[in-house]
């Protein structure tokens, strides 16, 4: 009856458990947010710019 009483594997299933959960996470925000990188232009120089002119007027 020692079997029945012996949890050394446990924390390893919690881990593995974890983990899948972090993954299925991972997957369903991209599928949510797949629109919003795809069929942009992104141009970081433009973005950049507007981003400095922004901290020069309030700084």
């Amino acid at each position: 009856m020692n079997f029945l009483k012996d949890e050394s594997g446990q924390g390893a299933a919690e881990y593995i458990l974890l983990f899948g959960g972090v993954i299925v996470i991972a997957i369903a925000a991209l599928i949510i947010y797949q629109t919003y990188f795809t069929g942009q232009d992104f141009n970081t120089d433009q973005d950049i710019a507007e981003v400095r002119t922004n901290v020069a007027r309030e700084g």
